[in-house]
């Protein structure tokens, strides 16, 4: 079984991954926000009856209209609510995956498996899938309301967690629960990728050092990795936590249900490519930001 040493000083620390995993979520936030805004309005809009065009082409046509009808700020429509919520969400996603690891670290300089790596990924991302939810919901919300629809509905953070609130109590805010949990089950992947990257450019190098460059790249391409599996679940998440309270009875079996009976199974790879184009740099500013700091904590 192949091994992949994980440390070279000390075993993983679940405290300063916290610290380090929030600024690299902020780093995510505002590195990929824009194309996520147009990733979730082209899987949400409405199927367009017979005779009429849908409400947009493509990428291209969605970014255009954002900005022609919203200018530079619709693109960053709904942020506040992951920028808020990034922190404890990528801080408890590190801080997990360093615990997780640290269960097969019996002493320091163990060499982990990729089987171990993965394990300690898929905790988590199902973890902090659980912090996910409520930005997530309220960010989808906002995201899809658009000034073109006439009056808006939602007006900032706090307005739009009251009304849900109002509306349904909790279970209004964690609606999608399942589903976030299944668009982040591919964590393991993800991390599994990006140590396997990280330790070929360690062996390549002559000083046994890793550079920035090589950073980028195997945080960027874990997050296409990741992306490419979690996209169906991401569409299913996007259209019930966009959906009114009891449009979808059964939650994401209903949405499934629904969305294979209209639109086929193409329509669970909606907004593919704003989510791809998106993930190698908005992962790869995670991954740099959770080095940098933890450069910094080393200190």
């Amino acid at each position: 079984m192949e091994e992949v040493e994980i440390s070279t000083e000390k075993k993983s620390n679940p405290v300063k991954s916290f610290i380090a995993g929030g600024v690299g979520g902020m780093c995510n936030v505002l590195v990929g926000h824009p194309l996520d805004t147009i990733k979730v309005r082209l899987q949400t809009m409405p199927t367009p009856l017979p005779g009429q065009p849908p409400r947009y082409k493509g990428v291209i046509d969605c970014a255009a209209r954002t900005f022609r009808y919203e200018g530079f700020r619709g693109f960053y429509r709904g942020i506040s609510a992951p920028l808020v919520g990034v922190t404890p969400i990528y801080a408890v996603d590190f801080a997990v995956y360093a615990a997780g690891k640290r269960l097969f670290q019996t002493d320091d300089h163990i060499r982990l498996t990729y089987p171990q790596i993965f394990a300690a990924g898929a905790l988590a991302g199902v973890c902090s899938a659980l912090v996910t939810v409520p930005t997530d919901r309220i960010k989808v919300l906002m995201q899809t309301q658009t000034v073109s629809n006439g009056p808006l509905l939602y007006n900032g953070t706090i307005d739009t967690a009251a009304k849900l609130y109002r509306q349904g109590g909790n279970r209004s805010l964690f609606q999608g629960t399942c589903a976030c949990i299944l668009r982040d089950s591919p964590t393991g992947f993800y991390f599994v990728t990006y140590e396997f990257l990280q330790e070929l450019a360690r062996k390549k190098s002559a000083t046994g050092k890793i550079s920035t460059t090589s950073t980028i790249l195997s945080g960027g391409t874990a997050g296409i990795v990741f992306w490419t599996l979690a996209v169906p679940f991401d569409v299913l998440k996007s259209r019930l936590q966009s959906a009114p309270e009891g449009t979808y009875k059964h939650g994401i079996r209903s949405v499934f249900r629904n969305l294979m009976a209209t639109e086929g199974p193409k329509a669970l790879f909606r907004g593919i490519l704003p989510i791809l184009l998106r993930a190698f740099p908005s992962t790869a500013a995670v991954f740099f930001g959770v080095e940098l700091t933890n450069d910094l904590l080393k200190a």
